[in-house]
């Protein structure tokens, strides 16, 4: 069993900076990637940035330049600093991770945290 517990998120103002961090905890073999996607209301699911245990990063078009993922893999965390928000960027983002636990890797996710940006 894998958990992903997510902190940070809130209210900001457009342009502002935030903070996601992500923890993994419990029983793996390994943990091959981890990300965040988002969702806001009444759109798909999207992700957003990922990278992976050897430190390649993949972004989403809308966030490139402006969101930075990394991961400390000793610790098994992950933060997500996002700057220059903007009010597009309201959604619940969620913390994922691509783990190994026995022989072939799934998939888990975490709770959500809610970021809300003001215009």
């Amino acid at each position: 069993q894998v958990q992903l517990v997510e902190s940070g998120g809130g209210l900001v103002q457009a342009g502002g900076s935030l903070i996601l961090s992500c923890a993994a905890s419990g029983s793996y073999r390994r943990i091959l990637a981890m990300g965040w996607s988002r969702q806001a209301p009444g759109k798909q699911r999207e992700m957003v940035a990922q990278i992976t245990s050897g430190g390649s990063t993949n972004y989403t078009d809308s966030v490139k330049g402006r969101f930075t993922i990394s991961r400390e893999n000793t610790k098994n965390t992950m933060s997500l600093q996002m700057n220059s928000l903007k009010p597009e960027d309201t959604a619940v983002y969620y913390c994922y991770a691509l783990v190994v636990t026995t022989y072939l890797p799934s998939n888990y996710w975490g709770q959500g945290t809610q970021v809300t940006v003001s215009s």
